[in-house]
């Protein structure tokens, strides 16, 4: 298992979309620390991809979120549990040479453990944000990441993973990270 590298990570926001956000348990907590990885990838030029669940029925990426990403974010609507079933998102997630996924979303237990599984097996080193996951039931949670984790997923933090990535508090951006989480 190895520590999260800047250079070796791509962040995969599954489905955290307006609907589907205020039907979760954890609604605050998903909220905050998915805007808190998606600031602390912009500032560390780390790749960002979104997928949106059926954006007609249930709304497009929370404005919270969207407003803390990248304009270079690329966003991809889908219809299948796995974001791997379409080609494009894993072409795009390919292209971008990383082979340490960042996973977080909605719901911990289908779209998240669905499309973590598929990296899985298509050869990726995922790492699923815990405190960035969210489902209808706690019980579901939970599941979804024993799951994952059995898969051979890494359950992380947000802070385990910022600190990871930033490995000494002698990187230069350091202290704007850090604001990031006081």
């Amino acid at each position: 298992m190895a520590q999260l590298n800047i250079e070796d990570s791509l962040v995969l926001i599954i489905d955290i979309q307006d609907r589907l956000l205020n039907a979760v348990f954890n609604k605050e907590l998903v909220q905050k620390k998915s805007a808190i990885i998606a600031r602390a990838a912009g500032i560390l030029n780390i790749p960002v991809i979104v997928t949106e669940q059926y954006p007609k029925g249930l709304g497009n990426t929370v404005e919270t979120l969207r407003s803390s990403l990248d304009k270079e974010t690329l966003y991809f609507e889908k219809t299948a549990f796995s974001a791997l079933v379409d080609l494009q998102i894993l072409d795009a997630i390919k292209k971008n040479n990383c082979k340490q996924i960042v996973i977080f979303g909605i719901e911990t237990h289908i779209c998240v453990n669905q499309t973590a599984e598929a990296l899985i097996r298509a050869g990726f080193e995922v790492n699923v944000i815990s405190d960035a996951c969210g489902s209808r039931a706690e019980s579901e949670y939970q599941a979804g990441l024993n799951r994952m984790k059995d898969n051979g997923a890494h359950v992380l933090t947000t802070e385990i993973a910022l600190f990871e990535w930033l490995k000494t508090s002698k990187h230069p951006n350091f202290k704007e990270i850090q604001a990031l989480i006081k």
